[in-house]
């Protein structure tokens, strides 16, 4: 096995979706950088966006070979310092990183930029690989709940100070991971029920979401199958409620910055800022609808040409998919991103070895969360917060880290880690 050819072995469906997601995320990135160029230009002028774009498409080439040379039993045995140079690159930041826009998260090599960040996603997917892929551990265990949280939450807190709170929020998918290798599922429902009452906290008055929450936690103590009827557990957690209703009030105005707390009221309909804050969403959702069925014709999108929305080489370039390519053309990317996903999942099932099964979940985690939330950011129903849409946005340590977060999963696959 270990002598078989890794072109023989190699899942070619994901490599194949992979360039295509690429290739067409340069298209998009060429028509998106039109706007601002004036008289005729090469499609390869590396003083253009494209044409960076391109250099780093270009370099993606030796790192995959490399990835590929590599022994796959490296990442497994080496995970753990992978990930400490990793953390250490990210504490780098705040004493040599170059801050732009108000966020230290860049190294700056001339006038080239690199963002550990991107590639400390692979670094702690590895990590947890490694723990959770240790026979002594379970996650019934409340000690080993705690280890996996720190090897998540190490980076969050090398990344929130940054400040860069979407990459801090791609952390969150590992959750998903954790339970399903055996984390309780309370802690995804604490999750969701935390989110959810911040936002209802947003809308409603304190008072009466209390009277809900209770309302809802006397239902569920006398009609429930599947919760024990402890009163003094239900006690307890309508006490912490109650005390988090009332501190997301103090949060919000005194915790968030006001960027942030004007994309939360935009999002929930409080203010509308069509030529502040609100202006990037807004122009967004109106050069997608613009495109409506068919798309108005590659190079011929209007909104895009006028440069109306901000940012569109980078976190707002599915914009430009639907303005160009309409509703069809974007259904057709949103396809080629969860067949990439759905056969990253049936590659990690496959796997015999808790290591590779573990990581290619995170995998598929890293990539479907920035897919999730970069789609849902540029259609209005999620907070602007960076996210990148993976294999599409403008940049070389995105495109850099995603490639090499899912190479080294199809380099372990591709020689049957799982049979050695």
């Amino acid at each position: 096995m270990k002598n078989q050819s890794i072109s023989n072995n190699l899942d070619w469906i994901s490599v194949i979706i992979y360039f295509i997601l690429v290739v067409l995320g340069w298209l998009n990135i060429y028509s998106s950088s039109l706007s601002s160029i004036e008289g005729e230009s090469s499609i390869f002028d590396v003083s253009q966006i494209y044409g960076k774009q391109f250099l780093f498409i270009l370099f993606t080439i030796p790192i995959i070979f490399s990835v590929m040379a590599i022994d796959a039993k490296f990442y497994e045995k080496y995970a753990i310092i992978i990930f400490a140079i990793s953390l250490l690159s990210l504490a780098g930041l705040f004493v040599a990183g170059k801050t732009i826009a108000g966020q230290r998260c860049w190294y700056a090599i001339g006038s080239f930029t690199l963002q550990p960040s991107e590639f400390a996603k692979a670094a702690t997917a590895l990590a947890l690989a490694k723990y959770l892929s240790d026979v002594q551990v379970n996650l019934k265990d409340f000690n080993r709940q705690v280890q996996a949280l720190m090897i998540i939450g190490l980076p969050v807190m090398l990344i929130l100070p940054q400040p860069d709170p979407g990459s801090a929020l791609i952390y969150s998918v590992f959750i998903l991971v954790l339970y399903r290798e055996g984390l309780p599922a309370w802690y995804i429902w604490t999750g969701f029920i935390t989110i959810l009452l911040f936002v209802l906290a947003l809308i409603l008055k304190p008072i009466v979401l209390i009277l809900l929450s209770l309302m809802v936690i006397i239902f569920v103590y006398y009609r429930s199958r599947f919760v024990d009827r402890n009163w003094i557990l239900s006690a307890i957690i309508f006490v912490l409620i109650s005390g988090f209703v009332f501190s997301v009030d103090y949060v919000f105005h005194n915790v968030f910055k006001q960027h942030h707390r004007d994309r939360f009221n935009i999002l929930l309909g409080k203010e509308v800022d069509m030529k502040g804050v609100g202006y990037n969403t807004n122009q967004s959702e109106i050069a997608i609808g613009s495109g409506g069925w068919f798309g108005k014709g590659y190079l011929e999108g209007t909104q895009t040409k006028g440069g109306f929305v901000p940012e569109q080489h980078t976190d707002y370039i599915f914009t430009t998919v639907g303005e160009e390519w309409g509703f069809l053309g974007s259904i057709f990317i949103i396809i080629l991103f969860v067949s990439l996903f759905i056969r990253i999942i049936y590659l990690a099932e496959r796997q015999k070895t808790k290591f590779s099964r573990v990581y290619g979940y995170c995998v598929a985690g890293i990539l479907f969360i920035h897919f999730f939330v970069n789609i849902a950011m540029v259609i209005g129903i999620f907070p602007t917060i960076g996210v990148p849409l993976p294999f599409f946005s403008y940049g070389g340590s995105g495109l850099w880290g995603f490639t090499i977060l899912l190479f080294i999963f199809l380099k372990m696959d591709a020689n049957k880690v799982n049979e050695w």
